[in-house]
Protein backbone atom coordinates (compact mmCIF):
# COMPACT_ATOMS: atom_id res chain seq x y z
CA UNK A 1 0.00 0.00 0.00
CA UNK A 2 1.10 3.61 -1.03
CA UNK A 3 2.42 5.61 2.12
CA UNK A 4 0.60 8.72 2.94
CA UNK A 5 2.62 12.01 2.43
CA UNK A 6 3.06 14.14 5.13
CA UNK A 7 2.50 17.91 4.40
CA UNK A 8 5.93 19.43 4.76
CA UNK A 9 6.81 23.21 4.39
CA UNK A 10 8.50 25.06 1.77
CA UNK A 11 10.99 26.28 4.15
CA UNK A 12 12.40 23.14 5.16
CA UNK A 13 12.67 22.12 0.93
CA UNK A 14 14.31 25.69 0.57
CA UNK A 15 17.23 24.63 3.41
CA UNK A 16 17.66 21.17 1.35
CA UNK A 17 17.87 23.16 -1.98
CA UNK A 18 20.61 25.34 -0.29
CA UNK A 19 22.11 22.73 1.38
CA UNK A 20 22.50 20.37 -1.71
CA UNK A 21 23.87 23.48 -3.95
CA UNK A 22 26.68 24.14 -1.75
CA UNK A 23 27.47 20.18 -1.34
CA UNK A 24 27.75 20.71 -5.19
CA UNK A 25 29.72 23.95 -4.86
CA UNK A 26 31.69 23.18 -2.16
CA UNK A 27 32.92 19.59 -4.24
CA UNK A 28 33.66 21.87 -7.16
CA UNK A 29 35.75 24.09 -5.02
CA UNK A 30 37.87 20.92 -3.37
CA UNK A 31 38.28 19.27 -6.62
CA UNK A 32 41.49 20.92 -7.53
CA UNK A 33 43.15 19.95 -4.05
CA UNK A 34 41.47 16.62 -3.28
CA UNK A 35 41.74 13.42 -6.26
CA UNK A 36 37.99 11.83 -4.84
CA UNK A 37 36.62 15.24 -5.00
CA UNK A 38 38.50 15.66 -8.57
CA UNK A 39 37.24 12.39 -9.95
CA UNK A 40 33.80 12.95 -8.65
CA UNK A 41 33.02 16.23 -10.57
CA UNK A 42 35.22 14.94 -13.58
CA UNK A 43 32.83 11.88 -13.97
CA UNK A 44 29.62 13.89 -12.98
CA UNK A 45 30.80 16.48 -16.27
CA UNK A 46 28.97 16.12 -19.45
CA UNK A 47 26.92 12.79 -17.46
CA UNK A 48 23.49 13.80 -18.62
CA UNK A 49 25.09 14.05 -22.74
CA UNK A 50 26.52 10.70 -22.23
CA UNK A 51 23.38 8.38 -20.50
CA UNK A 52 20.93 10.79 -23.18
CA UNK A 53 23.25 8.84 -25.50
CA UNK A 54 23.42 5.26 -23.87
CA UNK A 55 19.99 5.48 -22.75
CA UNK A 56 19.35 5.99 -26.54
CA UNK A 57 20.54 2.69 -27.82
CA UNK A 58 17.91 0.48 -25.26
CA UNK A 59 15.05 0.67 -27.90
CA UNK A 60 11.54 -0.83 -25.98
CA UNK A 61 13.50 -2.31 -23.31
CA UNK A 62 12.49 -1.99 -20.16
CA UNK A 63 14.29 -0.14 -17.93
CA UNK A 64 16.12 -0.88 -14.62
CA UNK A 65 18.03 1.52 -12.68
CA UNK A 66 19.84 0.08 -9.45
CA UNK A 67 21.38 3.36 -7.11
CA UNK A 68 24.58 2.46 -5.00
CA UNK A 69 26.43 5.44 -2.88
CA UNK A 70 29.40 3.26 -2.85
CA UNK A 71 31.35 0.00 -3.43
CA UNK A 72 30.09 -1.13 0.05
CA UNK A 73 26.54 -0.37 -1.01
CA UNK A 74 26.92 -2.13 -4.69
CA UNK A 75 28.09 -5.39 -2.90
CA UNK A 76 25.03 -5.18 -0.87
CA UNK A 77 23.08 -4.62 -3.52
CA UNK A 78 24.53 -7.16 -6.08
CA UNK A 79 22.29 -10.15 -5.46
CA UNK A 80 19.34 -8.00 -6.67
CA UNK A 81 21.10 -7.06 -9.37
CA UNK A 82 22.48 -10.25 -10.66
CA UNK A 83 19.32 -11.92 -9.64
CA UNK A 84 17.41 -9.26 -11.96
CA UNK A 85 19.44 -9.98 -14.71
CA UNK A 86 19.04 -13.41 -14.63
CA UNK A 87 14.88 -13.22 -14.29
CA UNK A 88 14.85 -10.33 -17.03
CA UNK A 89 17.30 -10.92 -19.52
CA UNK A 90 16.48 -8.91 -21.93
CA UNK A 91 15.73 -5.57 -19.62
CA UNK A 92 18.28 -2.93 -19.78
CA UNK A 93 20.03 -2.21 -16.37
CA UNK A 94 21.06 1.23 -15.26
CA UNK A 95 23.84 1.24 -12.54
CA UNK A 96 24.67 4.74 -10.96
CA UNK A 97 27.21 5.24 -7.83
CA UNK A 98 27.63 8.57 -6.24
CA UNK A 99 31.27 7.47 -5.06
CA UNK A 100 34.07 7.33 -7.12
CA UNK A 101 35.32 4.55 -4.90
CA UNK A 102 32.46 2.73 -6.00
CA UNK A 103 32.08 3.76 -10.10
CA UNK A 104 36.22 3.29 -10.56
CA UNK A 105 35.85 -0.62 -9.44
CA UNK A 106 32.52 -1.29 -10.97
CA UNK A 107 32.71 1.30 -13.73
CA UNK A 108 32.94 -2.07 -16.26
CA UNK A 109 30.31 -4.57 -14.38
CA UNK A 110 29.36 -6.60 -16.94
CA UNK A 111 25.73 -7.48 -15.51
CA UNK A 112 25.02 -3.56 -16.12
CA UNK A 113 24.22 -2.37 -19.73
CA UNK A 114 25.54 0.90 -18.49
CA UNK A 115 27.23 2.25 -15.33
CA UNK A 116 27.83 6.05 -14.50
CA UNK A 117 27.70 8.35 -12.04
CA UNK A 118 24.18 10.09 -10.36
CA UNK A 119 24.44 13.78 -10.40
CA UNK A 120 23.32 16.03 -7.01
CA UNK A 121 20.28 16.34 -5.92
CA UNK A 122 19.05 19.58 -7.61
CA UNK A 123 15.57 19.37 -8.81
CA UNK A 124 15.79 20.34 -12.48
CA UNK A 125 18.99 17.37 -12.79
CA UNK A 126 17.36 14.73 -10.95
CA UNK A 127 13.54 16.20 -13.24
CA UNK A 128 16.30 15.78 -16.29
CA UNK A 129 17.63 12.58 -15.21
CA UNK A 130 14.74 10.58 -14.74
CA UNK A 131 12.60 11.84 -17.77
CA UNK A 132 16.01 10.39 -20.00
CA UNK A 133 16.11 7.14 -18.14
CA UNK A 134 12.23 6.44 -17.71
CA UNK A 135 12.82 3.41 -15.30
CA UNK A 136 10.17 1.16 -14.97
CA UNK A 137 11.86 -0.09 -11.40
CA UNK A 138 14.22 1.92 -9.29
CA UNK A 139 15.74 0.23 -6.17
CA UNK A 140 18.13 2.33 -3.84
CA UNK A 141 20.58 0.46 -1.76
CA UNK A 142 20.52 0.61 1.90
CA UNK A 143 21.08 4.88 3.11
CA UNK A 144 20.56 6.86 -0.17
CA UNK A 145 17.78 8.77 -0.36
CA UNK A 146 17.50 11.89 -2.39
CA UNK A 147 14.41 13.99 -1.75
CA UNK A 148 13.81 15.25 -5.76
CA UNK A 149 15.08 11.96 -7.17
CA UNK A 150 12.59 10.50 -5.41
CA UNK A 151 9.82 12.88 -6.07
CA UNK A 152 10.82 13.00 -9.92
CA UNK A 153 10.15 9.04 -9.88
CA UNK A 154 6.78 8.67 -8.02
CA UNK A 155 5.69 11.75 -10.48
CA UNK A 156 7.07 9.30 -13.76
CA UNK A 157 5.35 6.49 -12.01
CA UNK A 158 8.03 4.79 -11.20
CA UNK A 159 7.76 1.38 -8.74
CA UNK A 160 10.69 2.48 -6.40
CA UNK A 161 12.47 0.35 -3.69
CA UNK A 162 15.24 0.49 -1.39
CA UNK A 163 16.99 -2.96 -0.52
CA UNK A 164 18.74 -3.52 2.67
CA UNK A 165 17.72 -0.74 4.59
CA UNK A 166 18.81 -0.13 8.17
CA UNK A 167 17.44 2.78 10.65
CA UNK A 168 18.89 3.85 13.56
CA UNK A 169 17.36 6.53 16.14
CA UNK A 170 20.08 9.03 15.36
CA UNK A 171 19.22 9.50 11.40
CA UNK A 172 17.24 12.67 10.43
CA UNK A 173 13.80 10.68 9.68
CA UNK A 174 13.56 10.86 13.88
CA UNK A 175 14.57 14.58 14.49
CA UNK A 176 12.13 16.60 16.02
CA UNK A 177 12.75 19.11 14.54
CA UNK A 178 12.92 18.30 10.84
CA UNK A 179 12.29 14.63 10.75
CA UNK A 180 8.27 15.03 8.67
CA UNK A 181 10.61 15.83 5.60
CA UNK A 182 12.80 13.47 5.51
CA UNK A 183 9.96 10.79 6.38
CA UNK A 184 8.27 12.70 3.30
CA UNK A 185 10.55 10.48 1.24
CA UNK A 186 10.34 7.19 2.97
CA UNK A 187 6.57 7.54 1.81
CA UNK A 188 7.64 7.96 -2.36
CA UNK A 189 9.18 4.62 -2.15
CA UNK A 190 6.39 1.00 -3.30
CA UNK A 191 8.53 -0.92 -0.56
CA UNK A 192 11.00 -0.29 1.78
CA UNK A 193 13.06 -4.21 3.13
CA UNK A 194 15.00 -3.64 5.89
CA UNK A 195 17.47 -5.43 7.73
CA UNK A 196 16.00 -6.03 11.33
CA UNK A 197 12.83 -5.87 13.49
CA UNK A 198 14.35 -2.64 15.02
CA UNK A 199 13.95 -0.79 12.15
CA UNK A 200 11.32 -1.85 11.83
CA UNK A 201 9.97 -0.34 14.97
CA UNK A 202 11.50 3.04 14.25
CA UNK A 203 9.56 3.50 10.71
CA UNK A 204 6.51 2.09 12.47
CA UNK A 205 6.62 5.17 15.70
CA UNK A 206 7.26 7.61 12.48
CA UNK A 207 3.87 6.00 10.57
CA UNK A 208 5.59 4.44 7.80
CA UNK A 209 4.53 1.13 6.84
CA UNK A 210 5.09 0.80 3.35
CA UNK A 211 8.10 -1.64 5.00
CA UNK A 212 8.79 -5.22 6.08
CA UNK A 213 11.45 -7.36 7.12
CA UNK A 214 14.35 -9.42 4.59
CA UNK A 215 17.48 -9.62 6.08
CA UNK A 216 20.82 -8.52 4.91
CA UNK A 217 21.69 -9.05 1.36
CA UNK A 218 25.08 -9.17 2.05
CA UNK A 219 25.15 -12.91 3.81
CA UNK A 220 24.14 -13.81 -0.12
CA UNK A 221 26.99 -12.01 -1.48
CA UNK A 222 29.43 -13.76 0.82
CA UNK A 223 27.98 -17.38 0.16
CA UNK A 224 28.15 -16.41 -3.78
CA UNK A 225 31.70 -15.37 -3.00
CA UNK A 226 32.95 -17.72 -1.18
CA UNK A 227 31.53 -20.66 -3.49
CA UNK A 228 33.91 -19.16 -5.87
CA UNK A 229 36.76 -17.99 -4.63
CA UNK A 230 39.60 -18.29 -6.52
CA UNK A 231 42.01 -15.73 -6.98
CA UNK A 232 45.71 -15.59 -6.36
CA UNK A 233 45.96 -19.66 -5.52
CA UNK A 234 49.56 -18.88 -4.99
CA UNK A 235 49.44 -17.97 -1.57
CA UNK A 236 48.58 -20.94 -0.40
CA UNK A 237 52.48 -21.71 -0.66
CA UNK A 238 52.54 -19.17 2.61
CA UNK A 239 50.39 -22.24 4.63
CA UNK A 240 53.43 -24.16 6.11
CA UNK A 241 53.31 -26.70 9.51
CA UNK A 242 53.11 -25.05 12.77
CA UNK A 243 52.48 -21.26 11.17
CA UNK A 244 49.61 -19.49 11.27
CA UNK A 245 48.09 -17.66 8.59
CA UNK A 246 46.47 -14.75 9.55
CA UNK A 247 44.61 -12.72 6.61
CA UNK A 248 44.01 -8.70 7.51
CA UNK A 249 41.94 -7.46 5.00
CA UNK A 250 40.74 -3.01 4.84
CA UNK A 251 43.40 -2.18 7.18
CA UNK A 252 44.07 1.47 8.30
CA UNK A 253 47.27 2.73 9.65
CA UNK A 254 46.28 2.28 13.30
CA UNK A 255 45.58 -1.26 12.33
CA UNK A 256 48.79 -1.55 10.52
CA UNK A 257 50.70 -0.81 14.20
CA UNK A 258 49.07 -3.87 15.92
CA UNK A 259 49.76 -6.37 13.16
CA UNK A 260 52.97 -5.46 12.65
CA UNK A 261 53.67 -5.51 16.50
CA UNK A 262 52.47 -9.08 15.80
CA UNK A 263 54.40 -10.59 13.40
CA UNK A 264 57.71 -8.44 14.54
CA UNK A 265 57.12 -10.55 17.71
CA UNK A 266 55.55 -13.60 17.07
CA UNK A 267 57.55 -16.01 14.86
CA UNK A 268 54.54 -18.76 13.92
CA UNK A 269 52.84 -15.80 12.25
CA UNK A 270 52.41 -15.57 8.62
CA UNK A 271 50.02 -12.28 7.27
CA UNK A 272 48.31 -11.53 4.06
CA UNK A 273 47.57 -8.13 4.44
CA UNK A 274 44.96 -5.94 2.07
CA UNK A 275 45.21 -2.02 3.31
CA UNK A 276 42.05 -0.02 2.82
CA UNK A 277 44.53 2.45 0.95
CA UNK A 278 47.11 1.35 -1.68
CA UNK A 279 48.93 4.37 -2.38
CA UNK A 280 52.64 3.84 -2.77
CA UNK A 281 52.96 6.16 0.10
CA UNK A 282 50.68 4.03 2.40
CA UNK A 283 52.28 0.52 1.47
CA UNK A 284 55.83 2.11 1.73
CA UNK A 285 54.75 2.98 5.41
CA UNK A 286 53.39 -0.72 6.01
CA UNK A 287 56.41 -2.18 4.58
CA UNK A 288 58.10 0.03 7.09
CA UNK A 289 56.72 -1.33 10.13
CA UNK A 290 57.67 -4.98 9.16
CA UNK A 291 61.20 -6.58 10.33
CA UNK A 292 60.16 -9.73 8.84
CA UNK A 293 60.40 -10.46 5.12
CA UNK A 294 57.63 -9.19 3.07
CA UNK A 295 56.96 -9.19 -0.40
CA UNK A 296 54.28 -7.07 -2.46
CA UNK A 297 51.80 -8.27 -4.88
CA UNK A 298 52.81 -5.81 -7.76
CA UNK A 299 56.62 -7.13 -7.22
CA UNK A 300 55.43 -10.43 -7.80
CA UNK A 301 53.42 -10.07 -10.72
CA UNK A 302 56.92 -9.26 -12.09
CA UNK A 303 58.67 -12.38 -11.16
CA UNK A 304 55.54 -14.97 -10.55
CA UNK A 305 58.69 -17.61 -10.41
CA UNK A 306 59.77 -16.09 -6.62
CA UNK A 307 59.27 -18.08 -3.87
CA UNK A 308 56.03 -16.96 -1.87
CA UNK A 309 56.39 -19.10 0.97
CA UNK A 310 60.22 -17.35 1.79
CA UNK A 311 57.91 -14.68 3.45
CA UNK A 312 56.42 -13.80 6.35
CA UNK A 313 53.92 -10.64 4.64
CA UNK A 314 52.55 -10.78 1.55
CA UNK A 315 51.09 -7.24 0.80
CA UNK A 316 48.10 -6.88 -1.63
CA UNK A 317 48.85 -3.66 -2.72
CA UNK A 318 45.83 -4.35 -6.06
CA UNK A 319 41.96 -3.88 -5.20
CA UNK A 320 39.42 -6.60 -5.99
CA UNK A 321 41.10 -9.67 -4.39
CA UNK A 322 39.99 -8.99 -0.40
CA UNK A 323 37.19 -11.71 -0.81
CA UNK A 324 39.12 -14.13 -2.15
CA UNK A 325 41.61 -13.52 0.66
CA UNK A 326 39.70 -14.73 3.42
CA UNK A 327 39.79 -18.28 2.24
CA UNK A 328 43.66 -18.47 2.94
CA UNK A 329 43.56 -17.69 6.78
CA UNK A 330 43.34 -19.43 9.55
CA UNK A 331 42.29 -16.08 11.40
CA UNK A 332 40.69 -12.88 9.91
CA UNK A 333 42.03 -9.27 11.11
CA UNK A 334 39.02 -6.67 9.92
CA UNK A 335 40.14 -3.17 9.67
CA UNK A 336 38.33 0.21 10.38
CA UNK A 337 37.70 -0.59 13.61
CA UNK A 338 39.68 2.17 15.01
CA UNK A 339 37.81 4.93 13.26
CA UNK A 340 34.51 5.29 11.72
CA UNK A 341 33.59 1.72 11.98
CA UNK A 342 35.04 -1.91 11.21
CA UNK A 343 34.74 -2.80 7.34
CA UNK A 344 32.95 -6.24 6.27
CA UNK A 345 33.25 -8.82 8.69
CA UNK A 346 30.93 -11.26 6.57
CA UNK A 347 33.46 -11.65 3.96
CA UNK A 348 35.75 -13.30 6.60
CA UNK A 349 33.35 -14.99 8.18
CA UNK A 350 31.82 -16.65 5.73
CA UNK A 351 35.00 -19.21 5.49
CA UNK A 352 34.67 -20.45 8.75
CA UNK A 353 37.16 -18.40 10.60
CA UNK A 354 37.78 -16.29 13.90
CA UNK A 355 37.35 -12.41 12.71
CA UNK A 356 38.96 -10.10 15.09
CA UNK A 357 38.93 -6.22 14.90
CA UNK A 358 38.93 -2.81 16.49
CA UNK A 359 36.74 -1.56 19.10
CA UNK A 360 35.05 0.80 17.44
CA UNK A 361 32.26 -1.90 16.11
CA UNK A 362 28.86 -1.02 18.28
CA UNK A 363 27.04 0.12 15.39
CA UNK A 364 27.50 -3.80 13.02
CA UNK A 365 24.93 -6.15 14.31
CA UNK A 366 26.78 -8.62 12.46
CA UNK A 367 30.03 -7.73 14.46
CA UNK A 368 28.14 -7.61 18.05
CA UNK A 369 26.08 -10.62 17.20
CA UNK A 370 29.25 -12.71 16.82
CA UNK A 371 30.94 -11.25 19.33
CA UNK A 372 28.36 -12.16 21.64
CA UNK A 373 27.60 -15.90 20.32
CA UNK A 374 32.08 -16.62 20.88
CA UNK A 375 33.00 -16.34 16.49
CA UNK A 376 34.60 -12.90 16.62
CA UNK A 377 36.73 -10.61 19.42
CA UNK A 378 37.40 -7.22 19.58
CA UNK A 379 40.97 -5.74 20.74
CA UNK A 380 41.69 -2.55 21.58
CA UNK A 381 45.63 -3.10 21.98
CA UNK A 382 48.94 -4.98 20.36
CA UNK A 383 49.01 -6.73 23.54
CA UNK A 384 45.37 -8.00 23.24
CA UNK A 385 46.03 -8.70 19.38
CA UNK A 386 48.92 -10.98 20.64
CA UNK A 387 47.32 -12.59 23.59
CA UNK A 388 44.28 -13.69 21.32
CA UNK A 389 46.03 -15.06 18.51
CA UNK A 390 48.14 -16.84 21.01
CA UNK A 391 45.50 -18.34 22.70
CA UNK A 392 43.46 -19.32 19.65
CA UNK A 393 46.56 -21.08 18.20
CA UNK A 394 46.88 -23.39 20.86
CA UNK A 395 43.10 -23.94 22.04
CA UNK A 396 41.91 -26.10 19.62
CA UNK A 397 38.36 -26.39 20.97
CA UNK A 398 37.51 -22.97 21.30
CA UNK A 399 39.39 -22.69 17.66
CA UNK A 400 36.79 -24.95 16.25
CA UNK A 401 34.03 -23.71 18.18
CA UNK A 402 35.01 -20.26 16.53
CA UNK A 403 34.87 -21.37 13.08
CA UNK A 404 31.81 -22.97 13.68
CA UNK A 405 30.36 -20.23 15.24
CA UNK A 406 31.05 -18.12 12.12
CA UNK A 407 30.23 -20.26 9.51
CA UNK A 408 26.94 -21.30 11.04
CA UNK A 409 25.47 -17.86 11.40
CA UNK A 410 26.32 -16.54 7.76
CA UNK A 411 24.38 -19.57 6.74
CA UNK A 412 21.49 -18.66 8.77
CA UNK A 413 21.38 -15.16 7.57
CA UNK A 414 20.84 -15.88 4.25
CA UNK A 415 17.85 -15.52 2.22
CA UNK A 416 17.50 -11.75 1.73
CA UNK A 417 17.30 -12.05 -1.95
CA UNK A 418 14.98 -14.47 -2.65
CA UNK A 419 12.38 -12.18 -0.15
CA UNK A 420 13.13 -9.16 -1.66
CA UNK A 421 12.60 -10.86 -5.39
CA UNK A 422 9.43 -12.31 -4.78
CA UNK A 423 8.07 -8.55 -4.02
CA UNK A 424 9.55 -7.38 -7.25
CA UNK A 425 8.24 -7.52 -10.71
CA UNK A 426 9.08 -5.67 -13.92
Amino acid sequence: MQQKFITVSEEVIFLYNIGMLLFWLGAHACAPFYPKARKLVGGQRGGLRRLRSAMGRRGQRKVVWVHCASLGEFEQGRPVIDRLRSRYPDAFILLTFFSPSGYEVRKDYATADYVCYLPFDLWWVARRFVQIVAPNIAIFVKYEFWYHYLQALRRHGTKTYVVSAIFHEQQAFFDQLYGKFFVKMLGFFEHIFVQNDESLDLLDSVGVHNASYAGDTRFDRVIEVAADASALPQLAQLSQQGKITLVAGSTWPRDDELLADLVNKMPNIKLIIAPHEVSEGGVRSLLARMEKPALRYSKWQENPDVNIAAYSVFVVDAVGFLSSLYRFGDMAYVGGGFGAGIHNILEAAVFGIPVIFGDCYAKFREATDLVSLGGAFSVSSAPELMNLVGMLSVDRQRYEQCCNTCRTYVVQHRGATETIMSSIAL
